[in-house]
């Protein structure tokens, strides 16, 4: 096997999970070979919460200053009754934040971390990005694994030692992993929740409305049985962005489609007036259907595949960590893969097994926060109780193994 296979990456996807990866192997002196579907890169979604978990491997790989121009440091997350507007709890964030986990919170548009990594890979030379690739294909052998691309009805071959399917909850390359293994049951599914999205302007009648019932510079969330809405500002405070999450039905086979408001306007039953105003006013709103991703099936092969992010472990929102899951996955496999030089396919399965535990107790949070935010009678009750009780340093400590979290770093070679 020459030099260059023996050593290349190849990574499927250039959304959050793709560019990382590509950053954290190129730092640690890997050539890579990216290839995006899209004919540009684009954004999906609207705002992203960045907790310091993923910060702090943003600073490590030289995006976060290119980040921080575009983003807003929140100085709390506030929890709200949505029948009421009464404030339940405040995580205190912004500089207590950086204090007590050496890392920012911040809140940006997706699109502007994704500029961010963007911008960075630009500036690796051994990173070499190809758009409007879609890989078809793979084949391993005892030489390496060798990825068949589709780039504008031409074919060609792109040859390393490890592909990474970083191509989201619809991932090409897991299909072709499964299908290889003659699996034809697919691994993502519906999870029975919408998300509704839109961004105002902050001088607009509803960025008006939001300061009103929230706060300007904070994440605010809205909890009611039916549904819940998550609220905080982008573009340096010149806009907010608002999620709603409702229960729903499958609307399309793809990240967005069409969905009558009315799904939306009936969960807002009971919720207070200026809440319900501000909903009115934000529309029209972009229904995204939640999936997820079974992540108890393999994310490794021991011929050189591995899936991050989506691909592997798609989760509901409920705990603003599917980014910061993604950014951890690439940073930790770049790590294995350098730490064992000697036999870094064998790293792979290693590495499955060290982020198996992590990435499950971080969708059993996201779990547990849905079940709160949506409670009603006793347990709703119960929740705001236990809320008032506990004082916003308690509750900033339940979020040390979450945002505290630090990978074993290996040496990177820069």
């Amino acid at each position: 096997m020459n030099d260059t296979r023996s050593r290349q990456i190849v990574i499927a996807g250039a959304g959050v999970a793709g560019l990382t990866a590509a950053l954290a192997f190129a730092e640690r002196g890997y050539p890579v070979r990216m290839f995006e579907q899209a004919q540009r890169l684009e954004a999906a979604g609207a705002g992203i919460q960045l907790s310091p978990n993923a910060t702090r491997i943003l600073r490590q790989l030289g995006v976060l200053d290119r980040l921080l121009p575009a983003a807003v440091r929140p100085e709390a997350v506030v929890l709200k009754e949505a029948a009421t507007l009464r404030e339940l709890a405040r995580v205190p964030l912004g500089q207590a934040a950086e204090t007590r986990w050496q890392a920012p919170y911040l809140v940006a548009h997706r699109a502007d971390l994704q500029s961010a990594l963007t911008a960075r890979v630009a500036e690796m030379p051994d990173i070499h990005l190809t758009t409007s690739g879609r890989v078809s294909g793979v084949a391993t052998d005892s030489h390496g694994i060798t990825a068949t691309v589709e780039i504008d009805g031409k074919t060609i071959k792109a040859e390393g030692f490890l592909l990474v399917g970083a191509d989201g909850v619809w991932s090409s390359v897991r299909a072709l992993v499964d299908s290889a293994k003659g699996s034809a049951s697919p691994r993502n599914h519906f999870s029975g929740e919408l998300a509704w999205r839109a961004t105002v302007a902050a001088e607009s009648a509803a960025g008006q409305s939001f300061a009103a019932i929230g706060a300007r510079d904070c994440v605010t969330t809205f909890l009611h049985p039916g549904f819940h809405m998550v609220a905080y500002p982008v573009s340096k405070g010149a806009a907010f962005n608002l999620a709603a999450f409702t229960r729903g039905e499958r609307i399309a086979e793809g990240w967005s489609g069409n969905a009558g408001a009315g799904i939306l306007t009936r969960a807002l039953r009971g919720t207070a007036a200026e809440l319900a105003r501000l909903v009115e006013q934000a529309g029209p709103w972009t229904a995204w259907p939640i999936h997820t991703v079974d992540p108890q099936q393999p994310w490794t092969t021991s011929n050189g595949v591995a899936l991050i992010g989506d691909a592997a472990h798609a989760m509901t929102p409920f705990a603003a960590q599917g980014a910061a899951m993604a950014i951890e996955d690439a940073a930790t496999l770049a790590d294995a893969v350098y730490a064992s030089p000697a036999d870094p396919l064998a790293a792979l399965a290693v590495w499955e097994q060290s982020r198996r535990p992590r990435v499950a107790q971080v969708t059993r949070r996201g779990a547990v926060n849905r079940l709160a935010w949506h409670a009603s009678g006793p347990v709703a009750i119960a929740r705001n109780v236990f809320l008032k009780v506990r004082p916003p340093e308690k509750l900033a400590a339940d979020l040390d193994w979450l945002y505290g979290w630090r990978a074993t770093e290996a040496a990177v070679r820069r």
